[in-house]
């Protein structure tokens, strides 16, 4: 294992952040598996299962059992983690200008328009020269902020990875799953293994996310190119949502890096024989299809499902009680599917958003993710 250290641009006089990474594997054979956690510093279920998941790589790459070159990175954002205010963790937007960590990523397909000119017919070739030129690209990218330096030392390190892993975790929430409709089938043993119970589809979900900034990357040239400059997939790209955010237990994260383990022997990473594949919690759904649910008015939230049920349409979801004119207002699913996330506040203002379930038929449109 090699562990490197990526220095930030310095917000201020006297300050400096560090992202590290610490490396497996032989680079340049077989596959290049990145794996970060924690994007969304307040996210520590995440962190948890990348720091086992560490401890796992180490043991088996002094067995030799390691066949591809594996890249962890388990504080993906080191600024997010410093942002405590009045008692408060704030490690999903940046305090000075309140961006988003995970989204407003580089549109890299803006970087490699002059290599497009150099395609043939090989679509291995292909994408080989358009990793170089993102390469070149990114190597002389100047970020202006330590936002945007954080952001490209995260590409850096990924760009040119076959499978991207970025660990999440939700409010309150089931284990799930975000990738693309055309890398689902590959993804899919991951879900099995992780016991995913909702596993939510989207080409381009909006936002520009990390995971996006690469699978969406190559689909994109790849639906540009004519026929005879086809590309070849460079990257597929999910993210992992490890349930919410106070599920920080060593069993939890334990089974999870067990489970990123064997998906990687399913794929050759890792010698050794995976073990038999798990049934599926639930199929996969288009993320267009998950029914958002908001308050519609102010008062006192109370759960009435449970993260995982299955519900149908009409059950009742949430009620919102006023404490000062005993008014309740209940919410009803519209929906057959998947409880897989809430809120973790227990009141709430109007318009807040409440939770989310899954669905089969596409009901929105336009930016699928939340802020």
């Amino acid at each position: 294992m090699q562990q490197r250290t990526h220095t930030l641009l310095s917000p201020a006089i006297g300050t400096r952040r560090e992202l590290v990474s610490f490396h497996f594997g032989p680079p340049g054979r077989g596959e290049k598996i990145y794996i970060q956690s924690s994007l969304h510093a307040d996210e520590t279920p995440a962190m948890l299962t990348n720091v086992l998941l560490r401890r796992r790589l180490a043991e088996l790459e002094a067995q030799d059992m390691i066949a591809a070159e594996i890249v962890l990175v388990p504080v993906a954002n080191p600024v997010g983690l410093a942002q405590n205010v009045l008692g408060q963790f704030v490690g999903r937007f940046e305090l000075t200008s309140g961006k988003n960590f995970n989204r407003h990523f580089l549109d890299l397909t803006k970087l490699v328009a002059n290599a497009r000119e150099s395609l043939g017919s090989d679509a291995q070739r292909n994408m080989r020269i358009l990793r170089d030129a993102l390469r070149t690209a990114l190597a002389a990218h100047k970020p202006l902020t330590e936002y945007e330096s954080l952001q490209l030392e995260l590409l850096k390190l990924s760009f040119d990875a076959d499978v991207l892993i970025d660990l999440h975790c939700s409010l309150e929430a089931a284990m799930h799953l975000y990738t693309s409709e055309a890398a689902w089938e590959q993804f899919e043993p991951l879900a099995r293994y992780l016991g995913s119970e909702a596993s939510l589809l989207a080409t381009n979900s909006g936002g520009a996310a990390f995971d996006e900034a690469h699978s969406l990357f190559w689909w994109t040239l790849q639906q540009q190119a004519p026929a005879d400059k086809p590309i070849a997939t460079g990257t597929i790209a999910t993210t992992i949502e490890c349930r919410g955010q106070r599920d920080v237990t060593y069993d939890i994260a334990q089974h999870d890096a067990d489970a990123i383990v064997e998906f990687l022997r399913s794929r050759g990473a890792l010698r050794g024989e995976a073990k038999p594949l798990p049934p599926l919690p639930y199929p996969a759904t288009p993320l267009a299809g998950s029914e958002q649910f908001y308050a519609p008015v102010s008062g006192i939230l109370v759960h009435r499902a449970k993260i995982g049920d299955r519900i149908r349409a009409g059950d009742p979801l949430f009620d919102i009680v006023d404490p000062l004119t005993d008014e309740t207002t209940t919410l009803h699913s519209h929906t057959d599917g998947v409880l897989y996330m809430r809120r973790a506040i227990r009141f709430v203002t109007a318009g807040a958003p409440l939770g989310r379930v899954t669905g089969t038929k596409p009901i929105r449109s336009g930016v699928l993710l939340g802020a």
